[in-house]
């Protein structure tokens, strides 16, 4: 069995594994105990980590991470054209982990991994680190996680906003890089949607309490829109404000709007604000009006990269159905970059 095969494998095996542990009711071995408790300590370091969410991640990576859905992926490459090197990752720690697509992409191809974890999301990674090289001991010299100053790699792929991104741009312009900046995911409603549509649109604006690139922050809808039909929609959605780090953003966010006398729309639990930004903060929605579906469609392509997903039905080539932006494929790459390309080819 060459390495290749031996990291493949141990995917799967990980994806077995997360899917057992995500219908448990309690923890019934080692690496479930341990799981367990880095839900658990993630929480404790990061407050949005909620025990729901968390285990959102891990289910969803634990449906893609099949012998079949890695197989699909790969088949449209050429892993064996790669050329091994190591990869420096410097992840994002907004949402749990945020990084693992990268994190699977350098590894599955044959590359070493050189990871910089945000303090916000790094136990999770940990316990995957742990796990795999736990069912494949060869990937204990594949993986390593730096604390300081990154050093003796040949790529990088760097997560962060459009000010750090600057920085990542001029350090790392010596190799091959990819640099992601700062994007937002819009919905784009014709008034003619469901209620189910737009009950599992609040899927795509709460989950993550929005904190995702793939969180829907902005909707387009038409003039004359009926913003009740909406907020009756994601009602249900509304035990949300029962976090209190939400509950507080959103308490700010609406006494902020209100001294500035913006005129905004309020049911409890979700501000809607008028704006032509596409990042809205959290507990708000940012709302723009339309007149002519076709202008808007030219908007939103001239726009493309500052979006990273557009929620609707049968609106522009690629859109995501309601409910669906946190549901990646394997396909799905961050701001439309095929990472696995990148990776072999450089």
């Amino acid at each position: 069995m060459n390495d290749h095969h031996k990291t493949f494998i141990a995917f799967v095996k990980l994806g077995h594994f997360l899917r057992e542990f995500v219908t448990l009711e309690t923890p019934n071995d080692e690496w479930s105990q341990k799981l367990d408790e880095a839900i658990v300590l993630s929480k404790h370091k990061n407050g949005w980590f909620t025990r729901e969410n968390v285990i959102h991640a891990l289910k969803s990576w634990g449906e893609l991470l099949t012998d079949e859905n890695l197989t699909a992926w790969l088949s449209g490459y050429d892993v064996k054209q790669n050329r091994p090197k190591t990869v420096a990752l410097i992840m994002a720690g907004n949402i749990p982990l945020v990084g693992f697509h990268d994190f699977l992409s350098v590894l599955i191809t044959g590359n070493k991994v050189l990871a910089k974890l945000s303090s916000n999301d790094d136990v999770l990674t940990i316990f995957i680190k742990d796990y795999l090289v736990s069912v494949e001991p060869s990937l204990k010299d594949s993986i390593e996680i730096s604390d300081g100053r990154l050093e003796n790699f040949d790529a990088v792929i760097a997560t962060g906003s459009n000010n750090t991104s600057r920085y990542f741009e001029h350090y790392f312009s010596k190799v091959p890089n990819i640099i992601r900046k700062n994007r937002n995911s819009v919905a784009v409603l014709t008034g003619n949607e469901s209620a189910e549509q737009l009950n599992a649109l609040g899927e795509d604006v709460f989950r993550y309490y929005g904190l995702g690139c793939r969180s829907v922050s902005k909707i387009f809808v038409p003039e004359a829109y009926d913003f009740d039909t909406l907020f009756k929609a994601v009602y249900p959605h509304h035990p949300i404000v029962e976090h209190i780090k939400y509950a507080n953003n959103y308490d700010y966010n609406k006494a902020v709007y209100l001294m500035s006398e913006f005129k905004i729309l309020d049911n409890g639990f979700l501000i809607l604000k008028e704006d032509k930004s596409y990042s809205s903060p959290i507990a708000s929605l940012f709302y723009e009006r339309y007149k002519d579906l076709s202008l808007l469609k030219e908007r939103l392509a001239s726009d493309a990269d500052e979006l990273q997903c557009i929620v609707g039905q049968d609106i522009v080539e690629g859109e995501i159905p309601f409910g669906k932006t946190q549901q990646p494929s394997l396909t799905d790459y961050a701001d439309n970059l095929d990472t696995v390309d990148f990776l072999l080819k450089n």
